[in-house]
């Protein structure tokens, strides 16, 4: 549970600050491609996102042990982007992050 708060909270802070977040709590991998990172005990959870805009969009969360971004999570979330910046309207979800 507490990891869920602590990304949670991550993503609520990603939201007010945006492109003005910097490490290490949010980092530029490549390609356009973020990600916010948290730590819980030994587990490092890292979520990827790109910004479409003003707005973030938010790719995968990943739970990694690993100091190295494995590959396929790296291109997955490539991938993603180009299929949202494809068609927008189609991957665009709107929700209240408010509990």
């Amino acid at each position: 549970m507490k990891a869920y708060v602590d990304c949670r909270a991550k993503i609520e802070r990603l939201a007010h600050e945006g492109h003005e977040m910097r490490r290490p709590t949010a980092d530029y991998l490549q390609d356009g491609i973020y990600e916010l990172r948290a730590r819980q005990r030994n587990v490092n959870y890292r979520i990827r996102y790109f910004f479409h805009g003003k707005n973030v969009a938010v790719l995968a969360h990943c739970l990694t042990k690993e100091r190295e971004i494995p590959a396929v999570d790296l291109e997955r979330a490539i991938e993603r982007k180009k299929a949202f910046l494809a068609n927008p309207a189609r991957h665009t979800h709107q929700k209240d992050l408010a509990p």
